[in-house]
C-alpha cells in the first residue's frame, strides 16, 4: 500500500507537473460569487488519518479519489450519447447532429437482429430491422453509417457483444475505405460475453468459442491498434436486469477479472493488455450508493490487478469506466420526471469520476429517442459541465463520512461475492466460477431474487417513485409525446439493397473468404485477419455468424425456478 503520509505533497508534485506541461484546462476554477476553489481538499501534509491509505488522493493508488491528479480540471468527461435507429443513413444523420452539437464521441446502438449475428432479411429479423438501434449488414452499412465522419478523429463506442468480432471487422473496413490507416484507430467494443449470459442473453454460441474469439481480439488489438479498448466489461445490463448495486458492481469486476485470466492464458504481458480493458457501469437513481459504487470499483480493480495479478503500473491497475443513466428508473407515466431523473444519475456518475457519459433521453422507456429529447439529454451534461462548477474539484466528495462508509460497505459486499464465485469454481481461478455460475444459473436466480425484492418493495409503497404510486394525479398535456417510430419501410428498403450488394459482389471470393475463416476457427490461428477478409468480399453478418453457428452450435441457458 502506497505510504499515506506526505501524500499531499506527492499530489502537489503531480498536479504540478500536469499544470506546466499544459495539462490543466485554462478555465475560472472560482465559484459563482466568486470565490477561489483548490483542485483538491482534504488532510494537511503528514497530519492523514489512520486509514486514509485507502482513500488517499487523486491520481494514486488504489485510485479511489479518481486517476489523475487533475480530476477534470485536466481533462472532462467526454460526452458520449448512445444512439442508432432505423438504417445506416439515417443513423448518419443523427450522428452528424450529436457531433455538431458538442458531443465529444459517437456510440453506436445496433438493432436486434444485428446483435444477434442475423441479416436484415433473415426470417427471424422480421418486424425488427432498425427498432431498437440500427441495422448493419455488412462493411458497406457500416462505411455509410460512418460517411463525412472522419473515423481518425472520432473515438467510437460501440455496444455489441455475440458478434462483437465480425461487426469489428466491418468498422475497420469502413475505416480502411475512408484511407484511414487502422493502426491510429481509438474506440471502445463491448464484447462482454459474461455479462450475456449473466443477463442480456445476446449469445451465439458456447461460452468456450466466444471466449476463444475474445482473446483473438485482445491479441489483434494488442499488436495492430494499440489505442483501440477490445473488451468493455459491462454492468449496466446487469443492473437493468433487476440487480443490485453491490451485485452489479462484484459480478462486473468479476467478468473483468475473468478477461484478464484469458489473456494471462495467452501469454499476453498484463501491463501491455490490461490497459484495453474498460468498464461500463449504470448510473441509478439512489445518489450517495451509485457514487459510493463507482469510487469501490476502481479501488477493488487496483487491488486486484496488483496483489492477485502482478500489474505493477498505473495504467495496469486503472478501471475506466462509461457511464449510462438508468434506463430502467424511467417511466411511461409523467415522463417530463425523467429529465430531472436523468440530471440527478448524471451528477452522481460525475461525482463518481466517470471517463466519459450518456445521458438517457425523456422519451426512452417508450421508444427510441426524438431528435428533440436527444438534444436535451445532451445539453443536461452540457448544463452540468459549463454550470455547475462540479470539476473544478477533484473528488469533492472524498472524506465524506457517509460516502466513504458506503464505499466500504460496498466493496466488502462485492468481496463476499466474489468468494462465491471462486467458490463454484474447480481449479480456483474466478473464470472457472463465472463459467459454473452461468451453467447452473446461479447470476440469474440471484439478480431475479433482487429483481423480486424491488417490486414487493415498490408495489407495497416502501419504494416510492414520482407519477407511478405517489404524487401520480394524471398530467395529461405532459403524458402525450411525440416519440419516434421507425416505419415498416426502412426494413423493406434494407432488404432490398441488401439483395442488391448481394448480386452485385464477386461470390466465389466471398465463398473462399468464409471457407477460409471456418478452417482457421479449426486451429489455434487467431481468426480477427480472416474475419477481417471476410468483411472486406462482403460477407455479410449473417453469413459469418451462420458459417460459425453451423461449426460450434448453439446454447440454451438452464432453466431456474
Amino acid at each position: 500500500m502506497t505510504d499515506s503520509r506526505d501524500g499531499r505533497a506527492r499530489w502537489q508534485q503531480r498536479y504540478d507537473a500536469a499544470l506546466n506541461s499544459g495539462r490543466v484546462r485554462d478555465a475560472d476554477f472560482r465559484t459563482l460569487s466568486g470565490v477561489d476553489v483548490a483542485p483538491v481538499y482534504g488532510p494537511a501534509s503528514g497530519q492523514e488519518p489512520e486509514g486514509f491509505d485507502r482513500i488517499g488522493w487523486p491520481g494514486e493508488y488504489p485510485f479511489t479519489r479518481g486517476l489523475y491528479p487533475t480530476g477534470y480540471r485536466g481533462r472532462s468527461w467526454t460526452i458520449r450519447q448512445f444512439a442508432g435507429f432505423g438504417n445506416a443513413e439515417q443513423t448518419n444523420q443523427r450522428y452528424k447532429m450529436i457531433l455538431a452539437e458538442g458531443g465529444g464521441g459517437l456510440s453506436v446502438a445496433f438493432d436486434m437482429p444485428t446483435l444477434m449475428g442475423y441479416d436484415s432479411d433473415d426470417s427471424k429479423s422480421l418486424g425488427e430491422v432498425g427498432h431498437c438501434g440500427v441495422a448493419i449488414d455488412s462493411a458497406a452499412d457500416m462505411e455509410t453509417l460512418f460517411g463525412d465522419i472522419p473515423l481518425e478523429q472520432t473515438t467510437t463506442s460501440m455496444t455489441i457483444s455475440g458478434p462483437a468480432v465480425p461487426v469489428f471487422c466491418m468498422y475497420l473496413v469502413a475505416a480502411e475505405r475512408q484511407g484511414i490507416d487502422i493502426s491510429t484507430l481509438d474506440g471502445t467494443l463491448q464484447t462482454d460475453i459474461f455479462k450475456e449470459y449473466i443477463a442480456q442473453k445476446e449469445w451465439l454460441f458456447p461460452p468456450e468459442p466466444h471466449l476463444r474469439l475474445i482473446g483473438d481480439l485482445m491479441e489483434f488489438c494488442n499488436a495492430e491498434i494499440p489505442a483501440y479498448k477490445p473488451v468493455s466489461v459491462s454492468g449496466y445490463h446487469i443492473r437493468e436486469a433487476g440487480s443490485t448495486a453491490a451485485q452489479e458492481l462484484a459480478f462486473t469486476l468479476a467478468d473483468g477479472f475473468g478477461y484478464v485470466e484469458l489473456g494471462l492464458s495467452r501469454g499476453m504481458d498484463i501491463e501491455q493488455f490490461a490497459p484495453g480493458l474498460s468498464f461500463f457501469f449504470d448510473a441509478h437513481i439512489d445518489f450517495f450508493e451509485e457514487i459510493a459504487k463507482f469510487r469501490a470499483a476502481r479501488r477493488i480493480w487496483a487491488r486486484w490487478m496488483r496483489d492477485v495479478y502482478g500489474a505493477k503500473t498505473d495504467r495496469a491497475q486503472w478501471l475506466r469506466f462509461h457511464t449510462q443513466t438508468a434506463g430502467v428508473s424511467l417511466t411511461a407515466q409523467q415522463p417530463d420526471n425523467n429529465i430531472v431523473r436523468t440530471a440527478v444519475e448524471a451528477l452522481a456518475a460525475i461525482l463518481g469520476g466517470t471517463n466519459s457519459l450518456h445521458t438517457n433521453a425523456l422519451d426512452e422507456v417508450l421508444a427510441l429517442p426524438s431528435e428533440k429529447a436527444a438534444q436535451i439529454a445532451l445539453r443536461t451534461q452540457q448544463v452540468i459541465a459549463a454550470e455547475t462548477g462540479v470539476g473544478n474539484v477533484a473528488d469533492p466528495l472524498g472524506g465524506s463520512w457517509y460516502v466513504e462508509a458506503l464505499t466500504d460497505e460496498l466493496e466488502r459486499q462485492a468481496e463476499e461475492i466474489f468468494t462465491q464465485i471462486k467458490g463454484m469454481g474447480t481449479d480456483g481461478t474466478m473464470t472457472s466460477g463465472l463459467l459454473r455460475g452461468i451453467e447452473e444459473g446461479w447470476f440469474l436466480a440471484e439478480i431475479a431474487e433482487a429483481a423480486f425484492d424491488y417490486q414487493l418493495k415498490l408495489e407495497k409503497g416502501d419504494r416510492e417513485v414520482v407519477g407511478v404510486n405517489v404524487n401520480n394525479a394524471s398530467v395529461s398535456e405532459h403524458d402525450e409525446l411525440d416519440i419516434l417510430r421507425v416505419s415498416h419501410e426502412v426494413e423493406v428498403e434494407q432488404c432490398r439493397v441488401l439483395g442488391v450488394r448481394r448480386g452485385a459482389r464477386d461470390e466465389e471470393a466471398v465463398r473462399a473468404a468464409l471457407g477460409h475463416m471456418v478452417d482457421v476457427s479449426r486451429t489455434q490461428d487467431n481468426m480477427v485477419p480472416s474475419m477481417l477478409e471476410a468483411a472486406r468480399a462482403e460477407a455479410t453478418l449473417g453469413e459469418i455468424c451462420g458459417a460459425l453457428r453451423v461449426e460450434w452450435g448453439g446454447y440454451t441457458e438452464p432453466a431456474r425456478f
